[in-house]
């Protein structure tokens, strides 16, 4: 370490700032602690600090103006942001912008002087932060927990180039809201994002359904047809599942990926396309190349970057600002005003959630359209809970509760029986079936 490094740390919190400041001096840095952005701002342009520690939310203005200010005043100086809440668009533009690192709340004095540690590291080996991003859009990425701050800080990282990436996550954590995040914030934006979900395209017909297939390929093939990938040209494929896809469709995927062409089934001519790849999967992609069910050359292909989204149960601080979010969205959506008693929100909190943030968002739709009071209690969210388990409720039995419940649901969608099915939890042919009885 070198001795004396010069600190300016931009905190309101004076418990913060007394506790840290201590840390670090005890470390033998020399440290300069402001309140304000305008202080910090000041002290910027008056003054030079290798190293710069600033909160993200301060007063009229932000850590992000502060960063943009120490690089505008000392390019080479290393920025490091902090806040215990914030968005994906602050990571991205902290990121983007330059800051040497994004570190979440809470965090331990052992944490920051490991950062600051490498923040030494990095001035010593003369590198440069990179140039200033734009303001990013808003995005449904809700979560700041640390996983998830690593996670945007993949996403910042990656979008830009056009590297392959492959998501790994349970079911319902997310994975093609990222893919379509890295496509937005790539250079790429313009152009189409086209989903693709291997697992329920029958194997006999993913082929042409990618890479197309000219007439008279196979029985009922009248016209020439695109396939999804001529289709997304100069835009992103995210191949949804890609665990599904079978071993003698994964060569040709990998030939895909090294050469950028595709032959449409049929002909023996190949053309040359302009696509991303993003693929995401719910299973362990290595686990089945040492069971030899997914090719090694194609899992190397696409797993240069992987970013691993955790499921909800590892991130439970962030469930709290989910339930705000969604409660507002469907409050908004269906005219309502359903606010969580404490017991309620300490039930979802404490809940395991195996259908992860897409589980908890469909609970919370139910219970915004079915809650009589705007306040729902805990018996009603357990309620809630155990409908969605399908052994807890036979699907046949049609009690008058059930019936009402469906045709508030129906209402609120405006008959749309797939989103019904949704929210109700249940397969959209149960719900066929149930209306069918109910009009008997």
């Amino acid at each position: 370490m070198s001795e004396n490094t010069r600190i300016l740390f931009v905190e309101d919190d004076p418990a913060v700032v007394a506790a840290y400041t201590i840390g670090l001096e005890s470390e033998g840095y020399s440290v300069e602690a402001v309140s304000s952005t305008a202080a910090a701002l000041d002290r910027l342009a008056n003054d030079s600090f290798p190293i710069v520690i600033t909160d993200i939310y301060l007063d009229e203005r932000t850590g992000l103006d502060v960063l943009r200010a120490a690089h505008d005043y000392n390019p080479g100086c290393a920025v490091i942001v902090i806040t215990g809440h914030g968005t994906m668009e602050t990571v991205m533009e902290a990121t983007q912008g330059g800051a040497f690192d994004y570190v979440a709340k809470p965090f331990d004095l052992t944490r920051l002087l490991e950062v600051v540690g490498r923040a030494e590291e990095f001035l010593g080996n003369s590198r440069k932060p990179a140039g200033r991003a734009e303001s990013m859009p808003e995005t449904e990425m809700i979560g700041f927990s640390e996983q998830m701050v690593a996670v945007y800080k993949t996403v910042s990282r990656v979008a830009p180039t056009d590297a392959p990436v492959l998501i790994e996550g349970e079911s319902g954590t997310g994975k093609e809201l990222v893919a379509r995040m890295i496509h937005r914030h790539s250079a790429r934006a313009k152009g189409p994002f086209v989903p693709v979900d291997c697992g329920s395209i029958a194997p006999g017909i993913l082929e042409s359904e990618l890479f197309g297939s000219i007439r008279g390929a196979f029985t009922g093939a009248d016209r020439d047809r695109a396939g999804l990938f001529e289709a997304a040209n100069g835009g992103t494929v995210f191949l949804d599942e890609i665990a599904e896809v079978e071993p003698a469709f994964q060569l040709k995927l990998l030939r895909f990926l090294q050469e950028k062409e595709i032959r449409p089934l049929g002909s023996s001519r190949s053309r040359r396309v302009d696509v991303r790849v993003v693929a995401a999967t719910n299973r362990d992609l290595q686990v089945l190349v040492e069971e030899g069910k997914f090719r090694q050359d194609l899992w190397f292909r696409l797993n240069v970057v992987s970013i691993r989204l955790p499921p909800l149960r590892e991130r439970r601080g962030d469930i709290a600002a989910l339930v705000r979010y969604f409660l507002g969205r469907y409050n908004e959506r269906y005219g309502r005003a359903v606010q969580l008693s404490a017991d309620a929100a300490r039930r979802i909190e404490e809940y395991t959630w195996p259908g992860n943030v897409r589980q908890l968002q469909h609970l919370l739709e139910r219970l915004v359209i079915l809650s009589p009071m705007e306040t729902v209690g805990e018996d009603q969210v357990e309620e809630a809970l155990q409908a969605a388990e399908p052994r807890s409720r036979p699907v046949e039995s049609l009690a008058d509760a059930e019936q009402e419940q469906i045709r508030k649901v129906l209402a609120a969608t405006g008959g749309n029986k797939s989103r019904a099915a949704q929210i109700l939890n249940i397969e959209r042919k149960t719900l066929y079936r149930k209306l069918e009885r109910m009009r008997s």
